[in-house]
């Protein structure tokens, strides 16, 4: 407990341990979810849109819905254990830097953002498919940067 009240690791080793295998699994599940949704969705714009709504040029048959409210539920899940988990070590070392609620703040956005945009772009317009995939990218690399500051300052 004394952690939280000094930020200091070095009373506890085992307590650095577990945060940095924590860190570093996410780092993992970040890279990994953006396989993931390369495989599920697309890889491709032309490839997301083809799998969202259908091409009858390819006798392609649009995604289930079903299939895509299960996959928006398992995003907003897994997003919030990971960005309150980043979030909670980044702030604790990092919270006197003057751009740490600003680079809080974003990720939760576009994290948050990214799963409903998906989702609305199912049921509106096409366009959308582009503003997911730049909110979904920003919040993986956002993350990804808040993994690895953490991750270096355990190397240290």
């Amino acid at each position: 407990m004394k952690f939280l009240v000094s930020k200091d690791t070095k009373p506890s080793p085992l307590l650095k341990m577990l945060m940095a295998g924590v860190t570093l699994a996410i780092l993992f599940y970040l890279l990994l979810d953006i396989l993931l949704h390369g495989y599920l969705l697309g890889d491709t714009i032309s490839n997301i849109q083809a799998t969202l709504f259908g091409d009858e040029s390819q006798f392609i048959e649009p995604i289930l819905l079903e299939t895509l409210l299960l996959q928006v539920h398992i995003d907003w899940f897994m997003t919030l254990f990971t960005v309150m988990i980043l979030s909670s070590i980044y702030i604790r070392f990092y919270a006197m830097h003057k751009s740490t609620p600003y680079f809080v703040h974003l990720l939760l956005l576009t994290s948050l953002l990214s799963p409903l945009l998906l989702l609305l772009a199912f049921f509106t317009v096409e366009w959308l498919v582009l503003l997911w995939i730049s909110c979904f990218f920003l919040w993986h690399g956002l993350a990804l940067l808040m993994a690895i500051l953490i991750l270096g300052l355990f190397l240290r």
